[in-house]
């Protein structure tokens, strides 16, 4: 499946805020606040034309020779297929970085097709041949999701890391799962055959959890690093007295390191990123499995559709080679990049590792603010079997 997004006005209706622009700056309150109100149209054979905002700000909640710059990212959008996808994602640095706030908040009234479990999931519908009788391939889904997640750390002494704690909480509704093909057998979606078999419900399910977390943050700048590393362990606990349909624990790591290649163009850099999603204990509801494009900023496994593989754990691995494309300017830059991702599946019987799923690509920057390096981001990639995909953002993606 091809993902189209574009931004309209690319350059004339971009707008930079300065909210405050003083050499005092005040603890733990806003200072230097830039924003950019990016008017957004996109496209895709799931939620057909998209319209409404891509916001993005970037600020300082103490001052910025001691402060790490925060970040937030926003999508107001409206679908032709009267969809709805709002969602608010932030790093917030407190003054002298002594507290992290990392916040998703989402809400979709959305649709999006889904593949089965496991990394061998083919793109065409067809026969389960390790469950006769449940689709595998392209099913269709409508759903809802509230999702709210938020995440409090606290700094080790002076050092670049981080402990804490979070509260996860997803909501899944008024699922339904079709398929557009006329005259089809009558099979059952791998949706609701997992769903059945372990014992939730095929309409709604909640997820509801706390997660231990530990952090190394000593990246230069989070939105678009030149240098040093990011490490993340999240522990998730979801008990059924919080909510949870059945109480279940997943692990995930995330690391990401950032190496030179030039100590005159910081930007002339190889960046790798290495992430795995393990659940430990218990049993998650389908769409809370782990899957690909579904991480905080949804940036993994470009070449391929958000949801395209799903399984009870995944790793995903990428390396991407950033460079200038100016001689003594910062403005335009460019990218290549190659990824690989792996799932498990006790339903089909797949072992991690067993099998990849490989993409790469290449994508063209636009950094329209220098100072917090706010920078429009374009990218192509290509998968196996036919996937590909266009993908317009704002910031690095990783």
């Amino acid at each position: 499946m091809k993902t189209i997004i574009f931004t309209l006005a690319f350059f004339a209706f971009l707008l930079e805020v300065n909210a405050q622009d003083t050499t005092t700056y005040k603890s733990n309150k806003i200072n230097n606040l830039k924003w950019v109100p990016l008017p957004a149209v996109g496209s895709n054979p799931a939620n057909g034309w998209m319209f409404g905002l891509a916001p993005s700000a970037t600020w300082y909640m103490g001052n910025p020779a001691d402060t790490k710059m925060s970040n937030l990212v926003g999508n107001f959008l409206y679908t032709t297929k009267k969809q709805w996808i709002f969602s608010s994602r932030s790093n917030i640095f407190l003054d002298k970085n002594k507290w992290i706030l990392v916040g998703d908040w989402r809400y979709f009234i959305t649709s999006q097709p889904t593949f089965g479990l496991g990394s061998s999931a083919p793109n065409i519908p067809e026969e389960d041949p390790a469950r006769p009788g449940v689709w595998r391939g392209e099913q269709q889904m409508d759903f809802n999701l509230i999702r709210f997640y938020e995440t409090v750390l606290r700094r080790i002494g002076d050092s670049k890391f981080y402990l804490g704690m979070g509260y996860h909480f997803d909501q899944h509704s008024k699922i339904n799962s079709f398929t557009n093909e006329e005259n089809s057998p009558t099979l059952g979606f791998s949706h609701d055959a997992y769903n059945l078999a372990r014992g939730f419900s095929t309409e709604r399910y909640i997820l509801s959890g706390i997660t231990l977390n530990a952090i190394m943050e000593n990246r230069d700048i989070a939105v678009s690093p030149y240098e040093k590393n990011f490490a993340l362990l999240s522990y998730k606990i979801n008990p059924t007295f919080l909510g949870s349909d059945q109480s279940s624990s997943t692990l995930l790591l995330d690391y990401r390191h950032y190496f030179n290649l030039s100590e005159r163009r910081k930007r002339h850099l190889i960046a790798v990123w290495g992430y795995g999603n393990f659940l430990v204990s218990g049993n998650l509801p389908y769409m809370n499995l782990p899957s690909i494009g579904w991480d905080m900023f949804g940036r993994s496994g470009r070449a391929y559709a958000q949801g395209r593989f799903r399984g009870e754990s995944m790793a995903y691995t990428e390396a991407e080679y950033r460079f200038p494309l100016q001689k003594n300017k910062e403005t335009f830059g460019g990218t290549v990049f190659v990824n690989a991702g792996s799932f498990s599946s006790r339903d089909t019987n797949e072992k991690l590792f067993e099998q990849f799923n490989p993409g790469y690509g290449l994508g063209l920057r636009v950094m329209i603010n220098k100072k917090n390096r706010t920078t429009i981001t374009a990218d192509y990639g290509w998968g196996q079997k036919g996937n590909s995909g266009f993908y317009l953002n704002v910031n690095e993606s990783f």
